[in-house]
């Protein structure tokens, strides 16, 4: 690849490969072309009974209301087509938003990159915790493991080196593959230079056809539900139509009149919109949370997240502001601190800060520790580069979540330099010295009680704390652990987030449970956990994370106590897994926060697993259904109301429609059964569903919710769209409408001197004022009659402005009036009009007032 890994490609290199190879993208092979979404749009049931009705009157010689037809089915599908693409295209940017990165090493420069610009020759930097976004041969490779079981189903890590075995050998092969890393796998395991040898669909993920088929978000559970109640509600419509239909063409009705009528019903009774609003609403909230710094990767978790009623979450740059700052410094020669004094100890310890990170340079450092620890050693010892040059790293020991230690090994003259870092009583477990003024001294049970006091100490004063420790090795393969010196511990400072109490309030508020599952000492937790509010002082709750892990755990008694505990000490991912599962077998709605590579089965069995987006590991992101942009809790609060709020909203467009489209079908069908003329006709119809439908849909969607929705339980997981009282809403708002519409039709049928069409226009613009002014009677109960979640809606004012347009339009522009069959209305109309479609407003919020205090 005329490449030379030290300095990488150069700028020209890199787009002449890109021109060449393309982007390292595998496409977006089911992303819908704006063909397909065109196509969807006519492969509704009803427009087909649309299109068919306009045949039938193209056949029967009546060309006006075919072609009339035509209009509204081309029209729907306008709608359709720009609400569904717009969704589409908002799904695509969310996406770019949360796009994989890769460290690249060009031009002698490290960069990050987007992952769809690495080419062919890229030399590229991984450590654990990050996704391999291309395949490549390694160059170099330390204590290397990658998790490969997307491309060989093979659960275990695969250890990787540099040198070259057998080339013919096939991929499944362990020693064919030690020498590469391949796209869509995940490192768990130490760090690595490779050369990218492969991008794109030439990578052995691009040979799998069906990964990408399965990369997508599937249908969520709210659309489902929406498209199932569509289903149901247009067989029920059905049998209802071709009844009327029947009982039309029976009692004498024009036959031709009567299908179409019939057939207008149908569409009319059924909110064909319904799929396309909601996922457009959904969308748009994904737009509001990620400006809210919560970046939703799945389009289900929005739904999901109103009904959370525990958040089990992460302390570190969660709660805290992730900003860590080494303040203690205690060593053997003194307790006091230490940190800017030049004892010899104080200078190992330091040394130790200085050397013992994960990763290739202290310059690139993502981790909050390890970043203070190697500022205070530059800060308070020998700059962090002079120390690097004379102890050049050989090897590392990556942290083992097990062990709860790290190792660096370092070259020296005539032996290597462990630097170890770790949890206190990790290591205090494994020294056997103690360095001090005087030399080594045998680290016994009395010295570790002491530090251990110490350590309690600094915990309660809200410190992290962690113990340094050394070891001389000449043998470089002999455990790195076992008999280490001990040089003492140092205290870092993470104070809680200005926004973090608050948020914490908001949640329980909400009825949402905070749990902290923390890797610290449960002393460091619950400093933290009682000044944000998790529990009160001197109140918590708290327990290791072991105790899950004992056959105890089973018991009724021991499940009881986990279930209350509100603090989990020294946490370890699968614990973090059992806990979740714990919950959920409880009945609970989980989300839970991660940023590490062995977090990712947690995130993915979370109801919504929640990943860091500064600190979290790429593996992390993509298990995750939500990604922080800025690691703060109070976004999940803000996540959990805009999910209620979504919610909210599509409950209510669905009322709204309903109820409108139902009483469009009881006008007419009570006409047909009294024996009275049509009081609207087919197209007139098929003009209101546009009208009254699609704009003042896509308002409610686009509701900010009301204030007290953070004030009330979490919805329950299985409560389903619509609730018996919703019915009995619909049913009841569907009555008020109705006898609105057929009283104003009943007064315009008595005037004698009234001209053709004249009681047919009356109640269609009744019925057209009533579905709108219908929009109000969405508020919520308890929500002030002027000032409520509608009426400070912009859109639904908008909506009422563009309707009440183009229904002016259509009465005065003389065409869309004959299509219609529109006559003029005199004054008196116009009041009669006017005071009947107020009537099912006025009696709705009467009957919101004397419902206040029951259920809402």
């Amino acid at each position: 690849f005329s490449v030379k890994p030290e300095r990488g490609l150069s700028p020209v290199d890199v787009a002449e490969r890109l021109a060449l190879y393309g982007p390292n993208s595998l496409g977006e092979a089911n992303d819908k072309t704006a063909l397909d979404i065109l196509i969807n749009q006519f492969k509704n049931l009803l427009t087909l009974i649309l299109l068919g009705a306009a045949l039938l009157s193209y056949l029967f010689g009546d060309s006006a209301e075919g072609s009339a037809i035509l209009v509204v089915v081309v029209f729907n599908a306008a709608v359709g087509y720009w609400a569904e693409s717009k969704a589409a295209r908002a799904m695509v940017a969310l996406r770019q938003l949360g796009r994989a990165t890769t460290r690249v090493r060009r031009d002698g420069q490290v960069h990050i990159v987007p992952a769809d610009d690495v080419v062919p020759g890229d030399i590229i930097l991984l450590e654990a915790g990050d996704i391999v976004t291309a395949d490549m041969r390694l160059t170099e490779a330390s204590m290397l493991q990658s998790d490969e079981s997307l491309l060989t189903g093979e659960s275990l890590p695969v250890d990787k080196q540099t040198h070259l075995p057998d080339a013919s050998l096939p991929l499944g092969d362990h020693s064919a593959r030690q020498v590469m890393l391949f796209k869509g796998t995940a490192v768990t395991r130490g760090t690595a230079v490779a050369v990218v040898t492969a991008t794109g669909r030439s990578t052995e993920l691009g040979g799998i056809a069906d990964i990408t088929d399965k990369a997508h978000a599937g249908t969520s559970p709210l659309e489902y539900r929406l498209e199932k109640l569509s289903e149901q509600l247009l067989l029920a419509v059905l049998v209802l139509t071709v009844l009327l239909t029947l009982s039309g063409i029976w009692v004498g009705r024009d036959a031709l009149v009567m299908v179409k009528t019939g057939v207008a019903l149908a569409v009319a009774a059924i909110p064909e919109g319904l799929p396309i609003v909601a996922t457009l609403a959904l969308a748009r909230g994904m737009w509001k949370l990620a400006e809210r710094n919560a970046l939703i990767e799945k389009l289900s978790a929005v739904e999901t997240l109103g009904s959370v009623n525990i958040i089990l979450t992460d302390k570190t740059g969660t709660l805290t502001e992730n900003r860590m700052t080494a303040t203690t410094l205690l060593t053997p020669d003194s307790d006091d601190n230490q940190l800017g004094q030049a004892n010899a100890t104080a200078r190992r310890a330091l040394r130790v800060c200085a050397l013992c990170y994960t990763g290739s340079s202290a310059q690139h450092l993502n981790d909050p520790t390890e970043k203070a620890m190697v500022d205070a050693a530059s800060a308070y010892g020998n700059k962090t580069e002079d120390t690097e040059l004379s102890h050049p790293r050989v090897k590392e020991i990556s942290f083992d979540p097990a062990v709860r230690m790290m190792a660096t090994v370092h070259g020296g003259q005539d032996t290597l330099l462990v630097a170890i870092k770790g949890a206190p009583e990790a290591i205090m477990a494994k020294a056997a010295l103690m360095a001090g003024p005087n030399g080594y001294t045998a680290f016994d049970d009395a010295a570790k009680q002491h530090w251990h006091s110490l350590t309690e100490k600094l915990a309660r004063k809200g410190l992290r704390v962690l113990a340094l420790a050394e070891k001389s090795l000449t043998d470089i393969t002999a455990d790195p652990f076992d008999g280490m010196t001990f040089l003492g511990i140092i205290g870092l400072e993470d104070p809680p987030r200005k926004d973090a109490a608050d948020a914490v309030t908001a949640a329980h508020a909400a009825g949402v449970r905070v749990i902290m599952a923390t890797g610290d000492n449960a002393i460091t937790g619950t400093n933290i956990a009682e000044a944000v509010g998790i529990t009160k002082a001197g109140a918590a709750k708290v327990m290791e994370g072991s105790a899950l892990d004992t056959p105890a755990a089973s018991s009724p008694a021991q499940r009881a106590k986990l279930l209350d505990a509100d603090i989990f000490a020294r946490m370890s991912p699968k614990q973090k897994l059992d806990l979740i599962d714990l919950h959920q077998q409880n009945g609970a709605v989980v989300a839970m926060t991660g940023d590490g590579v062995n977090d990712a089965p947690a995130l993915k069995k979370a109801d919504v697993g929640i990943a860091m987006g500064i600190r979290g590991t790429d593996v992390a992101k993509e298990a995750a259904a939500m990604i922080l942009r800025d690691d703060a809790f109070a976004s999940i609060v803000v996540a959990i109301q805009q999910g209620r709020v979504v919610f909210a909203n599509i409950r209510k467009f669905v009322i709204y429609l309903l109820s409108c489209n139902l009483s469009e079908v009881l006008v007419v069908s009570t006409a047909v059964l009294l024996g009275l003329p049509l009081p609207l006709l087919p197209l007139q119809i098929l003009f209101l569903n546009l009208v009254t439908d699609v704009f003042p849909a896509l308002a409610l969607g686009f509701g900010k919710g009301d204030n007290e929705i953070l004030h009330r339980p979490p919805r329950p997981r299985s409560e389903g769209l619509l609730q018996p009282r919703h019915w009995q809403a619909i049913a009841a708002y569907s009555v008020l409408i109705t006898a609105a519409v057929l009283a104003a039709y009943f007064w315009a049928l008595r005037q004698p001197t009234a001209p053709e069409g004249y009681a047919n226009t009356v109640a269609f613009f009744t019925l057209a004022l009533a579905q709108l002014w219908h929009i109000f009677n969405m508020r919520s109960r308890r929500a002030s009659l002027v000032n409520n979640q509608i009426t400070g809606n912009i859109f639904v004012w908008g909506a009422l402005v563009l309707c009440l347009i183009i229904m002016a339009t259509a009465h005065h522009w003389p065409l869309v009036a004959g299509v219609l069959h529109l006559a003029p209305l005199d004054r008196k109309a116009c009041a009669v009009i006017l005071l009947a479609s107020l009537l099912p407003l006025g009696l709705g919020q009467v009957g919101k007032m004397f419902r206040i205090g029951r259920k809402n």
